[in-house]
């Protein structure tokens, strides 16, 4: 093809660019190779840093009337790596509701953290993978301290867990409901899972030439599980507090 293309296109000048297009098979290709095919023509491979800018900049201008656009999503030797993302960042409606609810129960650090998360399972996803966990131990350890209860500095994240699962009577053992069980050791197991994989394919630890490769899909998994179950923790611990106060001015009336 690279023949084909120096004779027509600059030898002989018997090309043009529709030509180009459809001897490349554009205009016949799936939406997920021409982003792909979008997505090499911005590549620091391909071109320098400041044409690869302009040309997103420009490429960009149509893809959003389709809610789509060329979006920065890491860096090569200090050169911008641009992959096609919805025009929504990549959001979901859940990230959003799971957002409201880490403000609202602590801004300043799980919260952060939460939106750092957000914005390196495209960029960087062993570091979100690494914030996964960094999350859920966050909202443990929070949940136990407001609760009056002690945590060892050493625990671990199903160390944390086991000690909350306690507090709040999630341990599947406190129900009698088959399905209440099945759910509650689902949970258990999705704690001591993002653990495993933050250990695995997170950024915390050396990886070593043969380790695995965290691809997105992994890091939003692990961003998203850890995000839902620190939302549930959070509502289950407000709801315990709720009915304590209640019981304690039945008692008191």
């Amino acid at each position: 093809m690279r023949g084909h293309l120096n004779r027509h296109l600059w030898m002989n000048d018997d090309m043009d660019t529709r030509d180009v297009l459809e001897a490349l098979g554009v205009y016949n290709c799936s939406q997920g190779q021409f982003f792909r095919f979008l997505e090499v023509l911005t590549d620091p491979l391909t071109r320098e840093a400041p044409d690869q800018c302009d040309l997103a900049e420009r490429i960009n201008h149509h893809l959003t009337a389709d809610g789509f656009s060329l979006k920065e999503v890491g860096r090569v030797s200090g050169s911008p790596r641009f992959a096609v993302r919805s025009v929504t960042d990549g959001t979901t409606p859940a990230d959003d509701d799971i957002g409201r609810a880490l403000a609202a129960f602590n801004p300043t650090e799980i919260h952060a953290r939460w939106q750092e998360a957000l914005k390196r399972r495209f960029a960087d996803p062993r570091a979100a993978i690494t914030l996964a966990r960094t999350i859920l131990e966050d909202t443990c350890k929070w949940i136990i301290h407001e609760a009056g209860k002690e945590f060892k500095d050493e625990d671990d994240l199903p160390a944390l867990y086991q000690s909350l699962a306690k507090i709040l009577k999630l341990a599947p053992d406190d129900h009698t409901e088959q399905v209440f069980k099945q759910i509650l050791g689902s949970c258990q197991s999705i704690v001591e899972s993002l653990g495993a994989i933050r250990n695995k394919l997170g950024d915390a630890h050396s990886q070593g030439p043969k380790r695995a490769k965290p691809q997105t899909r992994h890091a939003e998994l692990a961003v998203n599980l850890a995000g839902t179950m620190a939302t549930f923790l959070i509502a289950t611990s407000e709801a315990r507090s709720a009915a304590n106060v209640t019981a304690k001015g039945q008692l008191v009336g």
